[in-house]
């Protein structure tokens, strides 16, 4: 018996009559708030008129909750349609039991942001970067739903903050063990992180042209080739590396030159007189 550990919780969905409340939904939820919250003050200071990321979530979440389970699918189609006893076509519709691709999230989520940005006439990199730090905490946030799903966790720990996940929900080979790797702690902690140096960075340089959202995917990835190594669920490899992980680097490097590439000329301020809103159109927004 470990001196101390990490419970799981007890169900993942409570019942308000007949509707089901599933906590990782709820997870995915709170992290939406926190993202528009946090991006529209920002956005505010730099000229944003109040109210505009809400609009953009309008389009953003939608596209980003489709591109993440396509993402999900696309890289585990065995876990639908691998044979008997696989859920088909019906469980892949079934978000709420898990399985979200960050990388196809922030792929559709993107699009679904520009494509406001074109709607409502706003500045599409001023919106990424005022994004960029909220982005991270509603990961940290949504990562809770793995914790309520008893999923996604790291190798078998002995170490004192082991997560304890209950039988049904062990992988096999690994019936024996009880407690875990927390890996939806480390990398919540992680993104935390990220979001404090993306604030504090920008803080200092003022970024523009969307390298404070560079920023941020630079230090997620960084972060996320470690915590990768961690986990035990199934997953494509090749050459030793976990898709996730050859993802990861291939956005890393994308990231890096993008922030190289975009940074100001020699004599040129880091932050130009750039507008919230496309002079050209002015703006229009539902709220």
């Amino acid at each position: 018996m470990l001196p101390a550990h990490i419970p799981s919780p007890s169900r993942a969905v409570v019942h308000l009559g007949p509707v089901p409340i599933r906590f990782y939904a709820l997870c995915i939820i709170a992290g939406v708030v926190v993202a528009v919250w946090v991006g529209d003050r920002r956005f505010q200071k730099r000229g944003g008129p109040p109210g505009a990321m809400a609009d953009i979530a309008t389009w953003a979440v939608p596209f980003g909750l489709v591109g993440a389970r396509l993402y999900h699918l696309a890289t585990n189609p065995e876990l639908y349609w691998g044979g008997p006893g696989r859920p088909g076509t019906i469980g892949a519709l079934k978000i709420w039991d898990g399985g979200l691709g960050i990388w196809g999230g922030v792929l559709f989520g993107a699009l679904g942001a520009y494509i406001a940005c074109r709607r409502y006439h706003l500045n599409f990199a001023l919106v990424a970067d005022s994004l960029a730090p909220g982005m991270p905490l509603a990961q940290a946030v949504g990562r809770w739903g793995n914790w309520f799903n008893q999923e996604l966790y790291g190798r078998p720990t002995g170490l004192p903050w082991g997560l304890h996940i209950d039988l049904a929900h062990r992988m096999p080979g690994y019936l024996a063990d009880a407690y875990y790797q927390p890996t939806f702690l480390y990398e919540s902690i992680w993104d935390v992180g990220v979001a404090i140096l993306v604030i504090l960075a920008d803080r200092r340089w003022h970024f523009t042209r969307g390298r404070a959202f560079a920023l941020y995917v630079m230090a997620y990835t960084a972060g996320r080739g470690w915590i990768e190594a961690l986990r035990i669920d199934d997953a494509h490899k090749f050459f030793g590396l976990r898709l996730n992980d050859w993802t990861s680097v291939i956005v890393f490097i994308a990231a890096t030159a993008y922030f190289v590439l975009m940074r100001p000329k020699p004599g040129e301020p880091e932050q130009p007189e750039d507008d919230a809103l496309d002079p050209a159109a002015g703006h229009t927004l539902t709220t």
